[in-house]
């Protein structure tokens, strides 16, 4: 997959973001969230962040792929995903 840079406004919490690209004609839906994941909500608070992460995303629902980790702060690590599509 080629990639794009769409800047996206920073909000507090969950964003929901839904993109139509037309590639060569056709029309495309894609569609990400952006997730807040807090270190307080580990098993393990104050081990290795890398674990932590892991821990999170195993419980993660399976219908959307992980797409991008972004900078983590003290409170949180912000995680973008896109959503899987059913191909027949």
């Amino acid at each position: 997959m080629t990639h794009i840079a769409i800047p996206i406004p920073t909000g507090s919490g969950k964003q929901d973001i839904n993109i139509e690209v037309t590639i060569n004609n056709q029309k495309q839906s894609l569609h990400y969230k952006v997730e807040l994941f807090y270190w307080d909500d580990c098993q393990n608070p104050q081990g290795h962040r890398a674990d932590c992460i892991s821990e999170m995303l195993s419980k993660h629902d399976p219908n959307w792929m992980l797409y991008y980790i972004g900078a983590p702060t003290d409170q949180f690590v912000p995680i973008t995903f896109v959503e899987k599509k059913v191909r027949y």
